[in-house]
């Protein structure tokens, strides 16, 4: 009707979704749909989590489901891992993965090894997640990325989001999955808004562990990175795209096991490889990346050496200015492919 009277009709808007609330949809819907998964850490019920991730969770499912715990890390990391090894599906929280430090015996030692050392007789089903990386202003004890650490680590997944659709897809597979599986989310992109597909939307929604993500199509060179650093890519190729250089940003979404055969197959289209993180630079994931390229097939389409932007080897400072100068910047990113291009 409206069609024939000559009124334009709209499109459906987008449905725009912050990355703290798919990951409390995500846990809403895994809570309900398997009484086996329940949820702890610090101030997560009551207090509805300290970044208000379990927001609405304690009052719909109780005490049982939705558990406060002491300050005390390797104390209820090890709770839950023998609620895993008992066949339950525990999702812990630590309230940063600085204090996961405090539970590395439980992750690395009775989590990740279990499964091997019982010829594969006992399962430890168990996400351990939070916010991994730099925060603003919270100084050297409370910014460092642990995406290197315990990728490091046979016996775990590790997955690293960046947008509301990977959060959310994320932790659902995480919490499906058998294996004890690591989840390191970004304090600084729970606020950030995205848009989310219909099917993102849906409860069955999951996204694969393992599997990387082409963000932007691209032919000149490969950037590679996880977590919020793929927003600086994006920005940084929408920038270089005005300067006739066009960027392949990739989205790992897993650190471990590693998409590597995406990273392959872009650095055979594009002849360059930039990688870009948050972590420091020794032994760190793109160290990984730029390894497993030189000993494949793709090493022989490399046109120029690839390029690490990564953070600066120290301890993060507290002052502002340097702690922008500490990690990698959108500035960074141009010119590490300028630099790789020769331009």
């Amino acid at each position: 009707l409206q069609q024939r009277r000559g009124l334009r009709l709209s499109a459906p808007a987008a449905i725009q979704v912050t990355v703290r609330d798919a990951l409390n949809q995500a846990l809403d819907e895994e809570l309900e749909r398997d009484e086996r998964v329940f949820l702890l850490g610090e101030e997560v019920a009551q207090y509805d989590g300290a970044y208000k991730i379990s927001r609405g969770l304690w009052k719909k499912y109780g005490d049982k489901r939705v558990i406060d715990t002491p300050i005390s890390e390797m104390g209820f990391a090890g709770i839950a891992v023998g609620a895993a090894m008992a066949g339950l599906r525990p999702v812990c929280e630590f309230m940063t993965f600085n204090f996961s430090m405090q539970a590395i015996d439980q992750v690395i030692n009775s989590a990740a090894k279990t499964c091997y050392m019982s010829a594969g007789s006992i399962s430890v089903p168990i996400v351990f997640r939070g916010p991994n990386g730099a925060s603003a202003g919270v100084a050297a004890q409370h910014s460092q990325c642990f995406a290197a650490w315990y990728g490091h680590c046979p016996g775990l997944k590790v997955v690293s989001p960046w947008s509301a659709e990977d959060a959310k897809g994320l932790l659902k597979s995480s919490i499906r999955d058998d294996n004890p599986v690591v989840m390191l989310e970004s304090e600084l992109l729970y606020g950030v808004t995205f848009e989310m597909s219909e099917q993102a939307l849906s409860k069955e929604f999951v996204v694969p562990i393992g599997k990387a993500k082409i963000e932007r199509q691209g032919t000149h060179v490969t950037l590679v990175a996880h977590s919020r650093p793929v927003g600086h890519c994006m920005e940084a190729a929408a920038v270089l795209s005005k300067e006739g250089v066009e960027c392949e940003v990739i989205n790992l979404r897993t650190i471990r096991p590693m998409d590597i055969e995406a990273v392959e197959a872009s650095v055979v289209k594009t002849n360059h490889l930039v990688t870009v993180e948050g972590g420091w630079p020794q032994f760190g994931v793109g160290a990984e990346i730029c390894a497993r390229i030189m000993e494949g097939p793709a090493f022989n389409y490399l046109d120029a050496p690839a390029v690490r932007v990564t953070g600066a080897d120290v301890p993060m400072p507290y002052a502002k200015i340097l702690e922008d100068n500490s990690l990698p910047q959108v500035k960074d990113i141009v010119f590490a492919v300028k630099k790789v291009l020769n331009i």
